[in-house]
């Protein structure tokens, strides 16, 4: 499995492990983050990219997101301070961030570039997967997930060596063969039935997403209402759409309507990560990230996986539209 996600993402090392978070916190350890470090990330995600960063005993700072969900590479300077060690962003939904734009601000400030890519497995920008614009990236195989496991499951690809061996010790309690112990590490390894699992829907993988594009293209001509705003792909970008997430006015309304219905709609999420009861200790307080406010009371995630036949989405829309009409 290992080899064949070293293959589809162009990366020299992968690392199964137990979970997407898994994925993240290790991704921090191995990379050297550590105490009094910041991590630059996103208010909307996950609560994940957020308290992984937390358990590796570094402090998230947060930065605004732009009108695509992504954290805006603009507001990302004015938070770099002496403490700042890595940017974590997160691809959100299977949109690539404006990694370019990010990998010039690392750059220029000596910066790590970690990448949340929970969402992205079969996600391009600028022609180069997810994943492997940073010094590593973690990967989710969560059920949710266009590559999913029968449970949780995750990854890590780098292309360095050095952090391939340190991780590949920690994730198996730091032993080196059956009785050495190098380090202390964890208990962290992606299960065998996933791993086998997986081999079998990665060769499925892009069918998945063209039929998820597919079913989008649909949504797009036969949604003729204003209030619903889909997020356009920028040239740049290959979205994998792990969710189908759009922006609509009166969105909790609009939730129960299609429900009377037997459409299932998902919100995710409606609470920015600056605004739970958890991460109050951070500091921030509501009207921080005015943007991310915004849209996170307007999101809300549509069917649009493969199984859905056209006359679904078609009764979809039309209950949409006679919602706001």
């Amino acid at each position: 499995f290992e080899k064949s996600i070293c293959k589809f993402t162009g990366s020299k090392y992968c690392l199964g492990v137990n979970s997407g978070t898994d994925a993240l916190m290790m991704s921090l350890w191995g990379a050297g983050i550590s105490g009094e470090d910041e991590v630059i990330t996103s208010p909307i995600s996950f609560i994940a990219s957020v308290s992984s960063i937390i358990h590796v005993g570094a402090k998230p700072v947060l930065v605004d997101v732009d009108d695509d969900l992504n954290i805006k590479p603009e507001l990302i300077e004015s938070a770099i301070t002496t403490k700042t060690k890595a940017i974590l962003p997160v691809h959100w939904g299977g949109r690539v961030c404006q990694m370019d734009k990010i990998l010039q601000i690392a750059k220029k400030h000596n910066l790590i570039v970690i990448e949340d890519a929970a969402q992205s497995m079969g996600a391009y920008f600028n022609n180069k997967h997810a994943g492997t614009y940073g010094k590593i990236s973690a990967f989710s195989t969560h059920p949710i997930k266009n590559l999913s496991a029968l449970g949780d499951g995750g990854f890590i690809i780098t292309n360095e060596k050095k952090l391939y061996n340190k991780i590949k010790l920690y994730r198996n309690h730091g032993l080196k063969g059956r009785d050495n112990v190098e380090i202390i590490g964890i208990n962290s390894r992606l299960d065998s039935l996933n791993a086998e699992v997986l081999n079998f829907r990665l060769k499925r993988l892009k069918n998945i997403i063209k039929k998820g594009w597919k079913n989008i293209n649909l949504y797009k001509k036969l949604i003729n209402s204003h209030k619903v705003h889909i997020i356009e792909d920028k040239k740049k970008e290959k979205n994998a759409y792990a969710t189908f997430i759009v922006l609509c006015e009166q969105r909790d309304k609009l939730k129960k309507y299609l429900k009377k219905f037997g459409i299932e709609t998902l919100i995710y999420y409606k609470t920015p990560l600056h605004l739970h009861k958890a991460t109050k200790f951070l500091g921030y307080k509501k009207g921080d990230f005015p943007n991310a406010e915004k849209l996170a009371k307007k999101v809300i995630s549509l069917p649009h996986h493969r199984h859905l036949k056209i006359k679904e989405i078609k009764f979809i829309c039309k209950k949409i539209n006679d919602f706001y009409s």
